[in-house]
């Protein structure tokens, strides 16, 4: 079975994309599906940290985390445009059986962590607003969570995932209209490179945590849901290049959302000489600064965020697994829905036997650090091999400059990992 039936569409000669604008339009959507994995409750309480602490310096941080995630995650979305497999099929099919194993079984415990790192921050925003139990509030997200999966199809999932963004979006719009922002130093920061003294662990936090595992084999997955005959070379190029305005779009959406988390930080705390290090604390101090209005709708939107980062690492765990039998995510399948239910309540499991959810997110990131080189790695392999990509392999240049990107990126989350340890 295919992609919620979409690629029955394939062996169809008949059938071709329209090259209007609109049609361009109707191809956004699985770039923003990527972004909530940019702008789920980690890059929260990064966002947060970098602006209470350092107020615009490290805006910086946003434009390079940005660009890289576009250039890797429009190289891997070619992978399952030019070849009509996910990352985890295309593992399974072209990289020796004892790799693919070991690089899909750690991605499946990657997916888990995620999902972990994204129930807590659901359950941390309904604790907020309305005093429940973390644990409890995890529990809730999740059941929401696994509602919206196993009883909706990609496209209403879709829907509610650009809803979300535009809602958490407007959130922010709300709250920097309440704050005084210095555009002129904000724009300095956006482009101006600058490490001051003690935020190296904050930088690695921001850049090292952009990239996720889960993300990337998301990505190979969904972008299929726009796919058109594979035979005509004509209809692919089109293809990638109405996928590049999709990631490009998502992407900046993405970065105007955490540009937003850091302004706000450095306006409301920064300036009163207020460092936030937990998000309950941040929806505290907001309420004497900005108002009660302010810190609720501060909390929905991380509600918001919570559950819709949930669903998209949910919808990973499943590509996933599905992959490992060399099939495509489909939730009506036995191994969509057995990875779907692996990520989202392995990590239910998880959190209930942990005792300080700021301790739980920490160990989440640290797991994602050590798995996130394995998957990036793959993804360099496959795109860059011939027998995979056929005429759409990349091009020494794309691979040189994704094996910068990934060194960086690698690099950065190990030291965040080592950090932790320290």
């Amino acid at each position: 079975m295919k992609f919620f039936n979409f690629l029955k569409d394939l062996k169809r000669k008949d059938h071709k994309p329209g090259y209007s604008g609109l049609d361009i339009i109707k191809y956004i959507g699985p770039g923003l599906l990527v972004t909530v994995g940019f702008i789920d409750p980690g890059n929260w309480a990064s966002n947060l940290a970098a602006g209470s602490s350092y107020g615009y310096v490290l805006l910086w941080m946003v434009t390079l985390s940005t660009i890289m995630l576009i250039v890797l995650q429009h190289n891997i979305a070619h992978l399952g445009i030019a070849t009509g497999l996910c990352l985890s099929e295309a593992a399974t099919i072209y990289l020796p059986k004892w790799i693919s194993k070991g690089v899909l079984s750690t991605a499946m415990v990657a997916s888990v962590s995620t999902s972990m790192a994204e129930i807590l921050g659901g359950g941390i925003a309904l604790n907020m607003l309305l005093g429940i139990p973390i644990k409890i509030a995890a529990a809730m997200v999740t059941i929401v969570v696994g509602f919206l999966l196993f009883f909706n199809t990609y496209q209403r999932l879709e829907k509610w995932i650009i809803g979300f963004v535009s809602i958490i979006g407007l959130s922010f719009i709300y709250e920097l209209t309440l704050v005084h922002i210095d555009w002129g130093a904000a724009a300095e920061g956006w482009v101006t490179p600058s490490i001051p003294e003690g935020s190296i662990l904050v930088i690695m936090s921001v850049l090292g945590a952009v990239v996720m595992p889960h993300n990337i084999f998301l990505h190979s997955e969904i972008i299929q849901s726009r796919q058109w005959n594979l035979e005509d070379d004509a209809i692919i190029s089109r293809q990638l290049k109405f996928e590049f305005t999709d990631t490009l779009l998502s992407m900046v959406i993405g970065w105007a959302i955490n540009s937003a988390m850091i302004l706000l930080a450095a306006t409301a705390f920064f300036s009163q000489h207020v460092q936030v290090g937990e998000l309950q604390q941040a929806q505290n101090l907001l309420k004497p600064l900005l108002g009660n209005y302010a810190s609720v709708i501060f909390a929905l939107s991380l509600l918001f965020a919570g559950i819709a980062s949930t669903v998209t690492s949910g919808m990973a765990g499943g590509s996933i697994f599905s992959g490992m039998f060399n099939e495509p995510y489909d939730i009506k399948d036995s191994h969509s829905k057995l990875g779907v239910g692996i990520s989202l309540f392995g990590a239910l499991f998880v959190i209930f036997f942990v005792g300080n959810p700021f301790l739980g997110l920490v160990y989440s990131q640290m797991i994602l650090s050590i798995q996130l080189p394995f998957t990036i790695l793959s993804q360099i392999y496959l795109t860059s091999s011939k027998k995979v990509m056929g005429k759409y392999v990349n091009k020494k240049r794309t691979t040189a400059l994704i094996l910068v990107i990934a060194a960086i990126v690698a690099y950065l989350n190990i030291r965040l990992f080592l950090s932790f340890l320290n």
